[in-house]
């Protein structure tokens, strides 16, 4: 009697950890297959356009610094993201917030008047304090009007963005600028160091480093982190155990904005050395720090390998446009690839699919 193959679907109680690996790891490559395809409609081989990005990326001292340089804003951002999802609140903002966290320490490096040594403290204190406020208001809007968060972060994005233009365009705009608005270059003490021949501006690494260790021990080891995580596997549990959702919605997004707006002073005070046009702080950062958080399964210690993942990808975006001649956007190609497959993968973590011979 000829056989034939059937299957069974199963709900999983818990995904171990090599589940949520080998299942993450297969959306990736899944995306890397649909775009190479864009690369053959370019007339460019996949397997060489991919050579080229590592090699651009991790094979050189230049390429290894860009990648690097490229992490760090995603590292931060993606850290509070984490936090953030972990409560069920979809904070799409984290751009918005690493914008005005830039305001904030733009501000404070140009007319705080503050001396040398207290500068560059007071600039990521007023960073995180920035990006903070800008996460808050819609964490209000949700808890107390019930608005939906993905909307008031996500247009909270464009008024941040409009907020910067201003600014350089008109109260702040450098007497010197010319084509392009920005301010005027912010005191020497409001650099940041960088290490030697490269753009990396460490003390911002190190600190994404250590809070993705600090907001770990958060989540797993204290009843903050308890209560987050009640909130966002069972909100009815949390609202019958008498947990707070008011506080425990602010306190994330606390801790999502204000980690974005650290990113943000990294960026001035590390790169740009003044404030200047949106598109030119951030890269998009705040919108492919989603990726990496949702990538890093809410896990803020995973972040870190995530970041870097797509540091090389946005990298490999400066390859793609001088190496092979390709529109850079296609980086956002990738970016939206993996989302969308990590989104179509995550049935593969509820259920079990077995499968098996029958006559």
């Amino acid at each position: 009697m000829k056989r034939r193959v059937g299957f069974k679907v199963e709900r999983r109680p818990v995904a171990s950890g090599r589940v949520v690996f080998f299942v993450s790891l297969l959306a990736i490559l899944a995306a890397l297959v649909v775009a190479g395809i864009f690369f053959q409609i370019y007339g460019v081989s996949p397997i060489r356009a991919y050579q080229l990005i590592l090699r651009g990326s991790l094979g050189n001292r230049f390429g290894l610094a860009e990648t690097v340089r490229r992490a760090i804003p995603l590292l931060l951002c993606g850290v509070g993201l984490t936090i953030a999802f972990r409560a069920l609140f979809w904070n799409i903002g984290a751009e918005g917030q690493l914008l005005m966290g830039a305001v904030a320490a733009a501000g404070v490096a140009l007319f705080s008047g503050l001396p040398g040594p207290l500068l560059l403290p007071a600039m990521f204190i007023g960073g995180f304090l920035g990006g903070a406020a800008w996460g808050l208001i819609p964490a209000i809007l949700k808890v107390i009007l019930g608005l939906n968060d993905v909307i008031t972060t996500l247009m909270m994005n464009y008024i941040a963005i409009y907020f910067v233009e201003w600014l350089i365009h008109g109260p702040w705009k450098g007497p010197t600028a010319r084509g392009f608005a920005y301010t005027d270059t912010f005191p020497r003490a409001a650099w940041l160091p960088t290490l030697y021949g490269t753009r990396i501006h460490w003390p911002t690494l190190v600190l994404g480093l250590v809070l993705a260790v600090v907001m770990y021990i958060l989540v797993t080891r204290t009843r903050s982190g308890f209560e987050i995580r009640v909130i966002g596997e069972n909100p009815n549990a949390a609202r019958f155990a008498g947990i707070s959702q008011l506080k425990t919605t602010l306190l994330v997004m606390l801790i999502s904005g204000g980690f974005a707006g650290l990113a943000g002073v990294g960026e001035i005070a590390g790169i740009h050395l003044r404030l200047l046009g949106p598109t030119h702080i951030s890269m998009g950062y705040g919108y492919t720090a989603i990726i990496v958080a949702w990538l890093a399964r809410r896990n803020p210690l995973a972040v870190i390998v995530t970041s870097l993942l797509f540091g090389v990808i946005m990298a490999g975006g400066d390859v793609i446009k001088v190496s092979l001649g390709l529109p850079f956007q296609l980086i956002n190609v990738f970016n939206g690839l993996i989302l969308f497959f990590l989104i179509g993968s995550e049935i593969l973590l509820r259920y079990k699919i077995s499968f098996f011979l029958r006559r």
